[in-house]
């Protein structure tokens, strides 16, 4: 059965909505913190500034840097998790349920501590080389390429490798030296603060890029949707898709890994919110799920600044409390439908 395609004016509405909702969280990410900051002041750092004034500069050197982050990292995060569903089958698929993440985590430690890099400039390619090798090891062990529509041998090899790495990573921070043992910390927590826009312009860097190879594997990833042998009588290569794929989420997740810490979840609620709105075309569904998830991990980190003023609460940890309900509502309604 083909799923109905959604009313024209709804795409057109969702991208409008989101991009609104998106410049208006960013506006809110430059007002609120542990020293409120009003509007005016605000558009005065960019129309007015001055540089003796301390508002301007906790504007532009502390939040934009950081609300850009939460931006170009929550898109790579949500284009990943697209990606990854398209390529499995599997409405369970996320970078941080299936390893990714923790491959990425592993290689950044062992990046700090083995060989003392600080500078994400340097270790964001750790972090790329953890996503794609772990990311292979779990399509490897699940078999994910022959069994996109069983999605438990997948989640297990993501489960299990997860558990595995985080187990090493543990082992390295415990035996690193302090300074180590304090970056690792501060990353781990998905915390956004003082990264400033040197992680900014890699992040934006690794977003075009892999961002691109996805959306040019959209009309690829919809033959495919159809099965194998439906996409090798429309003459693609699978094997060259599912390549290219994990490529792309090799540098979107690992990059964004790198740069903001292990968030989870934000890559597998915001293909599922774009879907329900814009349908099942991935042409559409990458760049709304990019939308989606800059907005939730932008808001995620708005709220860590406000549930416990003047003090904060990392995003990555706002993120997994709140996408852990919509993850145990996800697996229920999936049972329900293939029982």
């Amino acid at each position: 059965m083909i799923a109905a395609s959604p009313l024209p004016y709804r795409v057109p509405m969702a991208f409008g909505l989101g991009f609104g909702l998106l410049l208006a969280l960013f506006l809110l990410s430059l007002a609120i913190g542990s020293r409120p900051i009003p509007l005016t002041d605000v558009f005065g750092a960019f129309t007015a500034y001055d540089a003796r004034s301390d508002m301007h500069l906790i504007v532009r050197e502390l939040r934009v840097p950081r609300g850009l982050l939460a931006i170009t990292a929550g898109a790579a995060l949500g284009m990943a998790g697209t990606v990854m569903q398209a390529v499995t089958r599997n409405p369970l698929a996320e970078p941080g349920l299936l390893g990714v993440n923790a491959g990425a985590a592993m290689a950044v430690v062992l990046g700090t501590s083995a060989f003392g890099l600080t500078a994400i400039s340097h270790y964001v390619w750790f972090g790329i080389l953890g996503a794609g090798l772990s990311g292979a090891a779990v399509f490897f062990l699940g078999r994910g390429h022959q069994s996109g529509a069983d999605p438990v041998r997948l989640l297990l090899a993501g489960a299990g490798l997860s558990i595995v790495l985080g187990a090493a990573v543990s082992l390295v921070v415990l035996n690193a030296v302090l300074d180590v043992l304090d970056i690792f910390r501060t990353w781990a927590s998905g915390a956004l603060e003082g990264r400033g826009m040197a992680v900014t312009w890699t992040m934006t860097v690794a977003l075009i890029v892999g961002g691109a190879l996805a959306l040019a594997l959209g009309p690829a990833l919809n033959a495919l949707a159809m099965g194998e042998s439906m996409g090798r009588a429309l003459g693609l290569d699978p094997p060259r898709i599912w390549a290219l794929a994990c490529l792309s989420v090799m540098i979107l997740s690992g990059a964004a890994t790198a740069a903001a810490g292990p968030i989870a979840f934000v890559g597998l609620a915001a293909p599922h919110i774009a879907r329900a709105v814009a349908g099942p075309d991935n042409r559409t569904l990458l760049p709304l799920s990019a939308i989606f998830a800059a907005a939730l991990l932008l808001g995620a980190d708005i709220v860590g600044r406000v549930v416990v003023a003047p003090d904060e609460l990392a995003a990555g940890i706002v993120a997994t409390i709140l996408g852990g309900p919509f993850f145990i509502h996800l697996v229920r309604r999936f049972r329900l439908v293939h029982l």
